[in-house]
C-alpha cells in the first residue's frame, strides 16, 4: 500500500527553512485539516518555519462500525481505558520518525524539530517523540491520550523534552481526564511538562491558538 503523503507549507521568501513543525490530525481528518492553523499562529514574518501535516492511511475502525476511514490507527474500544492497535499506532509513529528523519538529512537541526497531535493524532506524537533518537525540540499533545504509556521504550536523547498538553473542559470524545493522565504519566517520568485547559469540546479554540503560538516561539526562538 501506498504512503497517503502530506501537506507541506514551506516558509514565505527565499530563506530555506531552518525549523520544522509536524502536525498529526485527528480520526478521519486528513493533513489539510490543520492548514488554517499556521497563518492564525501569528509567528513572526520572517520566520523561516516549514509546517508538515502527514495524512493517515485509511483503514476500518472498530468502534466505527467497521468503516474505512483515515485513521492512525484502529481504536477497539472507547472505554476510558482506550483499547488501541497498538501495532497500528506504532508504524503509524515509525512513519512520522521516518519523515523527521527526512527533514534532518535535509539540514534541519532535530532540537528544531516540533511534534504535534491532536487526538488520535496525538497519541501517535507521544509515542514518536517520547522514542525518538535523537533530541527534539519539544512535543505538543492537543485533546488526547497518551496511548502507549505502559509500552513505550524511552528514548534517552529526549528525557528532557518538553511537554505541552491542552484539553478541553467540555470533551466529549476524549474525557479530560485522559489527556491529564498522559500529563501526570509525563511528569512522573520526569519531563519538563505543562498543562492548559480550556473551556471548549473536542476542538481548538482561538486563546489555544494564541498559546501555541507563542509556545513555538518560544521553543524556536523565534
Amino acid at each position: 500500500m501506498s504512503e497517503p503523503g502530506e501537506l507541506i507549507i514551506d516558509p514565505k521568501g527565499d530563506k530555506p527553512a531552518d525549523a520544522c513543525v509536524f502536525i498529526l490530525h485527528g480520526l478521519g481528518a486528513d493533513g489539510r485539516d490543520f492548514e488554517p492553523l499556521v497563518p492564525a499562529l501569528s509567528l513572526p514574518a520572517d520566520a523561516s518555519v516549514r509546517f508538515i501535516m502527514p495524512h493517515a492511511p485509511r483503514l476500518p475502525v472498530t468502534v466505527n462500525g467497521g468503516v474505512v476511514m483515515p485513521a492512525w490507527y484502529d481504536i477497539h474500544e472507547m472505554s476510558l481505558d482506550r483499547r488501541v492497535d497498538e501495532p497500528q499506532l506504532n508504524a503509524s509513529a515509525e512513519r512520522i520518525q521516518a519523515l523527521v528523519h527526512e527533514q534532518i538529512e535535509l539540514g534541519i537541526d532535530s532540537r528544531r524539530i516540533i511534534l504535534a497531535g491532536f487526538s488520535q493524532g496525538g497519541a501517535v506524537a507521544y509515542q514518536a517523540a517520547l522514542s525518538f533518537e535523537k533530541p527534539l525540540g519539544g512535543l505538543l499533545a492537543l485533546s488526547t491520550y497518551f496511548a502507549t504509556a505502559e509500552s513505550i521504550t524511552l528514548a534517552e536523547a529526549n528525557r528532557e523534552l518538553p511537554v505541552e498538553v491542552h484539553h478541553g473542559s467540555f470533551d466529549p470524545v476524549v474525557p479530560e481526564a485522559l489527556g491529564r493522565a498522559g500529563f501526570e504519566k509525563v511528569k512522573s517520568l520526569g519531563y519538563p511538562a505543562h498543562y492548559r485547559q480550556y473551556p471548549m469540546a473536542h476542538a481548538v479554540c482561538p486563546q489555544q491558538v494564541a498559546d501555541i503560538g507563542h509556545w513555538l516561539s518560544q521553543r524556536l526562538g523565534l
